[in-house]
């Protein structure tokens, strides 16, 4: 019972996610192809509205659920690091039709291929945690 709040979240967000085609392989590939706006309108959306939450989260000096204060750290001016990783990041996702929410969703909603996805993923992951101090950062 502890956790039924993030259970009904993730749902939530399942629901959303599935009902808006935002896990539709077939949408994705519209997006890489710059054929439909309909990924757009959603990212750009959740652009924004990550825009307002920060800003929210700045002006009220909000608390995480520990009652710890919520910290932004300053840019980083190495943009170089987040070009390559926003560019594996895409590659991925082109490839797949898929980036980490999704992955999730379509397991949920009967794609047993994602098993394999999430399954790089997860490789991916830990081969991540494994070189970051051998990683330039």
């Amino acid at each position: 019972m502890k956790f039924i709040k993030y259970i009904l979240a993730g749902t939530l967000f399942g629901i959303i996610m599935t009902k808006s085609e935002a896990v539709s392989w077939y949408r994705i590939q519209e997006m890489f192809r710059f054929q439909s706006y309909h990924m757009y309108g959603i990212i750009g959306t959740a652009v924004v509205l990550g825009v307002i939450a920060v800003w929210l989260i700045k002006k009220f000096k909000a608390k995480d659920l520990a009652g710890n204060p919520i910290v932004f750290h300053d840019k980083d001016k190495a943009y170089i690091k987040y070009l390559l990783g926003g560019t594996i990041f895409g590659l991925g996702w082109a490839l797949t039709g898929a980036c980490p929410g999704p992955m999730f969703v379509n397991l949920g909603s009967g794609y047993a291929g994602m098993a394999v996805v999430i399954l790089g993923a997860l490789l991916g992951t830990y081969l991540y945690g494994a070189m970051k101090s051998k990683l330039p950062h």
